[in-house]
């Protein structure tokens, strides 16, 4: 029997091992897509203790120890943090097989040099060995020991940045971090406090939106000062592809335009049932642990506003990813029919409830059967928390065991070199390419 996350955990053969220990772990990372805060990098923030920087806005984290039974009061509660991380501490050895279980171990290891198993038994060692060692934790050390050299946060169109500008003026602080362009609440008329935020959007414009040009115009002009603040992406947070004919499609459309002209990719992030527990939602707040794996609206959505952008000639780069494990094969065929040389459409990474060992795997084999594995652009957090990078860790051991497994059923030729270059690439080249940093 071997031992938990051994050395070689994932990596089932020589050639696996070769290519995640030779090439895959030594290569940086670039973080295209997540939430953490850039306040918190601007300031090198630091934390008081384990729970403030493991459990603070996971809800990965949140759901199982609800599942477990912990009351609120533990979770997201006022509860005192050590009760708070005991409750998560307890969970863990219900939790075999979660990504949680397994990214929570190589964190503690990655960034604490403890093996000891989460369990209640052991909640209080690790606190105590983890707390010693926080100290020198900061976000920004976080960052430079894992390699990082981009981190892409996700940022309202009315937000001043100026959290990205303290970060560019601070030449101590090697690792790129750009915004992300996300105008969720700009296509959301459905949602309280909507007027108030097109006050506020207006106001960052300098343009009074009355109606449907003048909004296009603002966002057009707060795009133009994100590209100058170094975004090179937007990001759609969309239950489904919208109606043809809406207002929020015609929006969506023109933006198409504006990211086409500035060279951005376009991220479409969909399929995704949010705050479905309303009671809770009201209570708590959006992204608090009550989202699931909704409807996706299907091919047809995707392939027409691809093609509405296309025959305007304002398609941009673009990269879709459905939370339904189910649309993979529809995603790859409907981008096949627009990847003319120059768009660049991408499928992107395993998406939330699908960035576990088997979701990957389904995903990179779907990739590989259907389009261009060696084009693919890696994995991203898509987290709040700043220990998530070990979630590429994962990512690669994962990549070159799949891989490795191919070479040995005959199903890829053995070449070293050309697989390394493989694994060079999707773990870190083809993001930097594709995204233009």
């Amino acid at each position: 029997m071997k031992p938990y996350l051994h050395e070689d955990f994932f990596l089932p053969n020589e050639l696996a091992r070769t290519l995640y220990h030779g090439v895959a772990a030594r290569m940086p990372i670039a973080d295209v897509h997540c939430h953490i805060d850039p306040a918190e990098i601007a300031g090198d923030r630091r934390f008081d203790n384990l729970a403030q920087l493991w459990l603070g806005g996971d809800h990965y984290k949140w759901r199982l120890m609800r599942a477990n039974g912990a009351p609120e009061e533990l979770v997201t509660g006022g509860a005192p943090d050590y009760e708070k991380f005991a409750a998560f501490a307890e969970t863990m050895p219900r939790a075999a097989g979660n990504p949680v279980h397994q990214w929570a171990h190589l964190e503690l290891r990655r960034y604490f040099d403890c093996e000891l198993a989460i369990n209640a038994q052991n909640a209080r060692a690790i606190w105590d060995t983890a707390n010693e060692r926080l100290p020198s934790l900061t976000a920004r050390e976080i960052i430079r020991r894992s390699g990082v050299t981009l981190i892409a946060t996700t940022d309202d169109p009315a937000d001043s940045l100026e959290h990205h500008a303290a970060i560019r003026a601070d030449a101590s602080f090697e690792t790129k971090v750009v915004p992300t362009f996300r105008p969720d609440l700009a296509l959301s008329p459905e949602q309280a406090g909507h007027a108030g935020y097109l006050e506020r959007l207006g106001r960052a414009a300098g343009i009074e939106i009355t109606g449907f040009d003048t909004l296009c115009a603002a966002l057009e002009m707060r795009a133009e000062f994100f590209h100058r603040m170094g975004c090179r992406a937007s990001d759609h947070g969309l239950a489904a592809i919208p109606a043809e004919g809406s207002d929020r499609m015609a929006l969506l459309l023109f933006l198409g335009g504006v990211y086409k002209r500035l060279g951005w990719v376009m991220q479409l992030h969909y399929g995704a049932a949010r705050g479905v527990n309303t009671r809770m939602d009201g209570v708590l707040g959006p992204n608090t642990g009550y989202d699931c794996i909704g409807p996706a609206g299907g091919g047809a959505g995707l392939a027409r506003f691809l093609d509405l952008l296309a025959s305007r000639d304002s398609l941009p780069k673009t990269a879709v990813f459905s939370l339904d494990p189910n649309d993979g094969a529809m995603i790859d065929t409907v981008l096949a029919c627009f990847q003319d040389g120059g768009a660049g459409m991408m499928h992107g990474p395993a998406w939330w409830f699908n960035d576990c060992k088997a979701g990957i795997e389904r995903h990179l084999t779907g990739l590989a059967n259907h389009s261009l594995l060696g084009s693919f652009i890696g994995m991203l957090t898509d987290s709040r928390s700043f220990l998530s990078y070990t979630r590429h860790e994962y990512f690669r051991r994962i990549l070159c065991g799949l891989l490795g497994r191919w070479a040995e059923e005959g199903a890829v030729p053995p070449d070293e070199a050309a697989l390394g270059r493989l694994v060079e690439d999707i773990s870190y080249n083809n993001a930097m390419r594709y995204f233009g940093f």
